[in-house]
């Protein structure tokens, strides 16, 4: 299969402490991918370095057919140009929605592909709508995200993200502000995108579904990639002590 993500050697700092320290693994078109780690490992830095959204001291990540590399600490003089196409291919859910709260749900949904694609309104919408329907939520299209549970409020910002058609999706603790009764409705639709194909990269303290879903799983600790395996190795015979002693303290 394809390589769509490629990292190699990427360095973050903040003062003196170390973010991130020399990060290097590949995801392949189609995986869904978990990282998991304690909290402050810098599991949601690493993510947020791969769509630009932290910009990282060195290394590279090939995202696509784009790539950002920095050595000796210098960005490139195409940067800023390089992130904006970035982005259009990497569509990234947070924990806390980011829905904005004076648009509706279809509102919310066709901004970034009218102003950023250019699309006419009349296809952003029938994009939108079949997204939103996708999403289970073809009858709050005209709800402002106020209106919504979390679990709602959540799935519409998956269905936004989908509408860009990015070639990899990122999920930074996508159910970590959810009430348990909300959180299998987020994951089931990851579950769905997952047997269409698409690309995902996960943040998240879901074990179960890290265990059931999953492709590979990433273990960092203390900023370093601990340990790489499918979810069957590293659920039953995990090789490091401090990916044993995680794991024992969620199961």
């Amino acid at each position: 299969m394809e390589e769509i993500i490629s990292v190699n050697n990427v360095r973050k700092s903040y003062g003196d402490a170390e973010a991130l320290r020399g990060i290097s693994f590949g995801v392949q078109s189609s995986e869904l991918t978990v990282i998991i780690g304690p909290s402050g490992c810098g599991k949601s830095t690493l993510l947020r370095c791969l769509n630009g959204l932290e910009i990282f001291d060195s290394g590279r990540v090939h995202i696509g057919d784009i790539t950002l590399e920095r050595t000796n600490g210098a960005l490139p003089s195409n940067w800023n140009t390089l992130l904006r196409e970035l982005r259009e291919q990497v569509g990234m859910v947070f924990q806390s929605f980011n829905l904005f709260p004076h648009l509706t749900v279809l509102e919310n949904a066709i901004k970034a592909p009218m102003v950023v694609k250019r699309m006419s309104r009349k296809d952003a919408e029938a994009r939108a709508r079949e997204l939103l329907s996708k999403v289970g939520l073809s009858d709050r299209v005209d709800y402002y995200p106020s209106q919504l549970s979390g679990g709602q409020q959540q799935r519409a910002a998956i269905a936004r993200a989908l509408t860009m058609s990015p070639k990899v999706m990122l999920y930074d603790e996508p159910t970590s502000a959810l009430d348990p009764s909300l959180v299998n409705e987020v994951l089931q639709i990851m579950r769905k995108l997952d047997d269409e194909g698409m690309t995902q990269v996960v943040v998240t303290h879901e074990m179960r579904f890290a265990k059931e879903v999953s492709d590979k799983i990433l273990f960092l600790h203390s900023g370093e990639l601990v340990e790489t395996a499918p979810p069957d190795i590293i659920f039953s015979s995990p090789t490091d002590q401090r990916t044993r002693e995680f794991l024992r303290s969620y199961l």
